[in-house]
C-alpha cells in the first residue's frame, strides 16, 4: 500500500470572502449555442450585435431617454465605485448597465464585456462566487468571439480572463484558473511592449500558476522569460530578481534538477546577503539546506542551519524552520530523541505566531506533522494534521494543502485500523486534489486508491472496485505499467475483485500483475513468487475450498516510499 507521497503535500507549501447573500438574478445576455447572423450596427463598425437594427424611435421616447443615463454613463460610475472599493455599489451600478447597453450596442459588444467584466469582480469580491462565476464566463465568451484583437480588446480580454482566474481560484479551481491565466498573458502579448516589467510579471505570475498545480515542465521557459525580463528591468543583485530565482528554484527541484535548483538557491542566498536583508536571507539559507538534504550532503546543511539559527531571532519563524530542517536530518539520521527535541522547539515558536500568521504556521505545521509520520509518531501527527486543517478553514486558496492533508491523514486512519474516520478525510481528498490539480494526478490517483481500499475494507465492494479502478488509470497513466505503484493498484483491484466474488476478473488483474513483476527483472523476483502464490489462493477461492486466503491484506501495511 502506498500513502499519498510526501511530494505532493510539500509542493502545496509553496483576504476573507464576504458571506454569501441570497444571488440576485444577473440579465446576462449570453451568446446562444449556435450564434445567429451578426449585423454591425452603423454607428459601430467594431461592435457586435445579435439584434438586427431597428426602426427609429419616437421623439416621445427619444425624450423620455434624455432623463435617463444612458448605459455608458452607468458602466464609467460602475467603474469609479470599483476604484473606491466601494463593490456593492458597483455591483448595482453594472447591472443596470447591461439592459441599455445591450440595447444601443448590442450583446456581443465590448462595453456589454467590460460591464460583465466589472460585475463579475464585484460579485467576487462581495464573496457571491458563483454569480462572479457566471457573470465572466459570459464576459469571457463575447471576448473570445470577437475577430478582431486590437489593443483594446486585448486589454478588456485579459482582464476578464484575469478576473476568472482569481474567481475560480477564490473557488478552491486552480486548475482551471491556470488557463486564463495563460490566456490572459496571451493577450497581454499583444498589448504590451515585448520586455516591459508589466510583461514580465505576466510571465511570472502563469509560471507561479503552473508550479502551483505541479505543471513543471509547462512553468520552466514562462519562469527563464520571467527571469530574464526582471534581469533586464532590475539588474541581477536585486531582490525582484532574487525572488523570480526562489520560483526557478522551486520548478528545477519539481523537476527533479536538484543541482540546479540548488545553484540558484545559492544565488538567492549571496544577493541577501550582500543587500543585508537578514530575515530574507535566513530563508534563503533555509532553501540551501532543504536542497542539500535532497542531495544527501546533510552535514553541509546542518552547518548552514546552525549559521540561521544563530542569526534569526529566538521567536522568529525562519529559526523555527531550521529547527524543522534540523530534526529532518536527524530523523535520516535515526537519532529519533534529538529530532522530536527539535520539533517541540519548533512548535513552540510556531504557537506564538498563529494569530499574526495562520495560513505560514500552517505551512510549517504541516511539515513538522510528516516528521511525526516519519517518526511513526501517528497519533501526534494526525493532532497535527487536524490542527493545521483548523487553521486553514476558509481559505479556499489553500484547498491544495487541504486536500494533500485530508489524504494523507484518511491514510493515517486507514493503517491504524480506523477505517470509518478515514472515509471522510479521503472522499475530501478526492474533490480538492481533483480541483487543484487536475483529473489525472497522481496525487489524486493514490487518494482514489485509499478510498477504495477503505470501502473493501468495509464491505462495499461495489464502491470499492469504482474507486480502485479509477486509481489503477491514473497511476498507471502517471507512473506506467511496470512502476511498482502502478503494479500495486492493480493487486487492489484483484482483491476487490476477488472478495466481490468476480473470479474472472480477478484473475484477469492477478496475471497482469504477474506479468508486470515478471517484466521488472531479477530484482522483483520475490514480489513474483507473492503474485504466484496469490494467483493460486485465488484459483482456490474460486473453487470453493474453504482453506483459501484471498486477499491476504485487506487493509494496507506501512512501507516506506523512500
Amino acid at each position: 500500500m502506498r500513502r499519498i507521497p510526501k511530494s505532493l503535500l510539500l509542493a502545496s507549501l509553496s483576504s476573507n470572502p464576504f458571506p454569501r447573500r441570497n444571488p440576485l438574478p444577473l440579465p446576462l445576455l449570453r451568446p446562444p449555442p449556435n450564434p445567429l447572423p451578426r449585423v454591425l450596427p452603423p454607428f459601430a463598425a467594431a461592435a457586435r450585435t445579435l439584434t438586427a437594427p431597428v426602426a427609429p424611435p419616437e421623439p416621445a421616447a427619444v425624450a423620455a431617454a434624455a432623463v435617463k443615463p444612458d448605459g455608458i454613463e452607468l458602466l464609467e460610475a460602475a467603474e469609479q465605485r470599483e476604484a473606491a472599493s466601494d463593490h456593492q455599489e458597483a455591483f448595482g451600478l453594472a447591472i443596470k448597465a447591461l439592459e441599455p447597453l445591450q440595447a444601443s450596442h448590442g450583446g456581443w459588444s465590448l462595453p456589454v464585456v467590460r460591464t460583465l467584466r466589472l460585475a463579475g469582480a464585484a460579485a467576487t469580491r462581495l464573496g457571491r462566487l458563483s454569480d462572479g462565476l457566471e457573470s465572466l464566463n459570459a464576459a469571457a465568451e463575447i471576448i473570445d468571439s470577437l475577430e478582431s484583437v486590437d489593443k483594446e480588446v486585448a486589454a478588456v480580454g485579459a482582464a476578464v480572463h484575469e478576473q476568472l482566474a482569481r474567481t475560480k481560484t477564490a473557488m478552491g479551481r486552480r486548475w482551471d484558473a491556470v488557463p486564463e491565466l495563460m490566456r490572459a498573458l496571451e493577450l497581454k502579448a499583444i498589448l504590451l511592449e515585448e520586455g516591459s516589467l508589466e510583461l514580465g510579471n505576466a510571465y511570472k505570475d502563469v509560471a507561479e500558476a503552473y508550479t502551483g498545480v505541479l505543471c513543471f515542465e509547462k512553468a520552466l521557459p514562462l519562469c527563464l522569460k520571467a527571469l530574464e525580463i526582471s534581469e533586464n528591468q532590475f539588474g541581477g543583485e536585486s531582490p525582484e530578481v532574487a525572488k523570480i530565482r526562489q520560483l526557478l528554484a522551486t520548478v528545477y527541484a519539481g523537476l527533479g534538477r536538484n543541482e540546479e535548483a540548488l545553484e540558484q538557491n545559492e544565488i538567492v542566498r549571496m544577493v541577501y546577503e550582500k543587500l543585508g536583508l537578514d530575515v530574507e536571507l535566513s530563508l534563503a539559507e533555509n532553501d540551501v539546506a532543504n536542497m542539500l538534504i535532497l542531495l544527501g550532503r546533510s552535514e553541509e546543511a546542518m552547518d548552514v542551519l546552525k549559521r540561521v539559527i544563530k542569526r534569526a531571532s529566538k521567536e522568529s519563524e525562519e529559526r523555527a524552520l531550521a529547527f524543522v530542517a534540523m530534526a529532518k536530518i536527524l530523523c535520516f539520521q535515526d537519532k529519533s530523541a534529538d529530532s522530536k527535541r527539535c520539533l517541540e522547539i519548533a512548535r513552540e515558536i510556531l504557537d506564538s505566531k498563529v494569530s499574526v500568521s495562520p495560513v505560514r504556521v500552517a505551512q510549517v505545521y504541516a511539515e513538522v506533522s510528516m516528521l511525526y509520520e516519519s517518526l511513526t509518531e501517528f497519533e501526534v501527527a494526525l493532532c497535527l494534521m487536524k490542527k493545521t486543517l483548523m487553521f486553514l478553514d476558509g481559505v479556499s486558496e489553500m484547498q491544495q494543502m487541504q486536500g494533500s492533508l485530508s489524504s494523507r491523514m484518511g491514510w493515517l486512519l486507514l493503517v491504524t485500523e480506523r477505517v470509518d474516520e478515514a472515509v471522510p478525510y479521503l472522499e475530501s481528498a478526492v474533490e480538492k486534489l481533483k480541483n487543484c490539480f487536475g483529473p489525472l494526478h497522481f496525487g489524486l490517483g493514490f487518494s482514489y486508491k485509499h478510498l477504495g481500499e477503505a470501502y473493501l475494507a468495509m464491505n462495499q465492494t461495489e464502491s470499492a472496485v469504482k474507486y480502485l479502478t479509477i486509481a489503477r488509470d491514473i497511476i498507471n497513466s502517471a507512473f506506467g505499467p511496470k512502476h511498482e505503484d502502478s503494479i500495486e493498484a492493480i493487486q487492489s483491484l484483484a482483491n476487490a475483485y476477488g472478495v466481490m466474488g468476480s473470479y474472472k476478473r480477478a484473475m484477469e488483474c492477478q496475471e497482469q500483475v504477474i506479468d508486470a513483476y515478471r517484466s521488472c527483472g531479477p530484482g522483483a523476483l520475490d514480489d513474483l513468487k507473492e503474485a504466484h502464490r496469490l494467483r493460486h489462493q485465488l484459483k482456490m477461492k474460486a473453487q470453493g475450498l474453504p482453506h483459501a486466503v484471498f486477499p491476504a491484506n485487506s487493509l494496507p501495511v506501512i512501507r516506506s516510499r523512500e
